[in-house]
């Protein structure tokens, strides 16, 4: 029972949270006026959301591995995407502004991991072991499917005209939704079934024996049971859910006070959505398994546009909620750069500092247009 109780920290912490802002704590939300008790509320919430949001990932990959693939891997992008979906959703709702929200927290997912960590991975993997080594059939395949969608979604809107403004018309959404969805489950029965060999560190021997380690090798080994860890998984994203609304409010709230970009409310949520599988990644680019990094960093990007894009679309049909998608004009340009480079470091079969390098000066010049556009 101690032992349950020490892997459960994230859990309990979360419903602790919900029960003091829902009693003796629930004044905190109703007066944000004050300078040092609303930037403390947003700390606390946010970390409790983003420890919560890595021992939500915890539980799948030991789910991905007791159960194997292809059910392993989409519990693992299942819990990543209702964490997203369930934030932007929540702050879309949450106010006015919001429209631009869910097409700024995609883009920055987009640049944090496809710059970001990519960017760092290779650096650091780059410089431990200077020449790293990935299957190019797989990043090749990531890149098929994440370059025209992430143009169709967030660029094509734009030059559309059957709305005056970067949204897309009800038809519009629901067809893109559908067409987003199918090409996305064609990707999941590539990667899962059909050609599993593409997706794991060359040289590796995968047979029906050995595809858990193949892909999971580097995890620790799991002791208890797929029940648990399904039961836990999902009543850890019960209060990372239930707090979305909660920081929504104080997101909000900072934003007008402190007059920022609009586009920074999508990077705080971003940052939270990504921070396990940034330190899954990383980990993974130090020992040598580059390909688990590309897998990591690839497929957060992929899900986001794949799966994500399709639930909030439908969540603007619903609701009715304004959805703007197109990116400005400089956020066109840093995506289609982005997109160009990521073609060229993953065109050879081979990574070194350099490419990472570059993707991380990308990532900072996001950062800085980010903050003072």
């Amino acid at each position: 029972m101690l032992s349950i109780i020490r892997s459960e920290l994230p859990f309990i912490a979360g419903v602790a949270t919900l029960a003091v802002l829902w009693t003796v704590g629930s004044g905190l939300l109703a007066d944000l006026e004050n300078p040092i008790v609303t930037p403390l509320v947003f700390l606390w919430i946010f970390a409790v959301m983003v420890w919560g949001a890595f021992s939500v990932v915890s539980h799948a990959d030991a789910l991905a591995e007791l159960l194997g693939e292809p059910l392993g891997t989409l519990v693992l992008t299942l819990s990543i995407v209702g964490i997203e979906v369930s934030l932007i959703t929540a702050i879309m709702l949450a106010g006015e502004g919001a429209p631009t929200l869910a097409r700024d927290t995609m883009f920055a997912v987009l640049m944090i991991v496809l710059n970001g960590m990519v960017g760092v991975a290779l650096l650091v993997g780059g410089f431990r072991h200077r020449e790293q080594t990935f299957n190019l059939q797989g990043a090749q395949a990531f890149l098929a499917v994440l370059v025209p969608l992430s143009v169709v979604i967030l660029i094509l809107p734009n030059f559309t005209v059957s709305t005056p403004d970067p949204t897309l018309s009800p038809l519009q959404a629901t067809l893109f939704a559908l067409f987003t969805l199918a090409l996305y489950a064609v990707f999941l029965a590539i990667q899962t079934v059909r050609h599993r060999s593409f997706f794991v560190q060359p040289g590796t021997d995968v047979t029906v024996e050995n595809r858990a380690d193949a892909i999971h090798r580097d995890r620790p080994a799991i002791t208890r049971t797929a029940g648990y860890h399904a039961v836990f998984l999902v009543l850890t994203l019960v209060p990372i859910v239930l707090l979305s609304k909660d920081l929504a409010i104080l997101v909000d709230f900072g934003i007008e006070v402190l007059s920022a970009p609009a586009a920074l409310g999508g990077v705080l949520i971003a940052s939270l959505i990504l921070a396990p599988e940034a330190v899954s990644a990383l980990k993974a680019a130090r020992t040598n398994h580059l390909q688990r990094s590309v897998n990591i960093c690839l497929g957060a990007s992929l899900s986001t546009i794949g799966m994500t894009v399709p639930a909030v679309l439908v969540v603007s049909l619903v609701t009715g909620q304004e959805l703007l998608l197109g990116l400005p004009q400089v956020g066109m340009l840093l995506l289609i750069l982005t997109l160009l480079v990521c073609i060229m470091t993953f065109g050879g079969r081979r990574t070194n500092m350099l490419q990472g390098a570059v993707h991380l000066v990308l990532f900072l010049v996001f950062l800085v247009l980010t903050i003072a556009p």
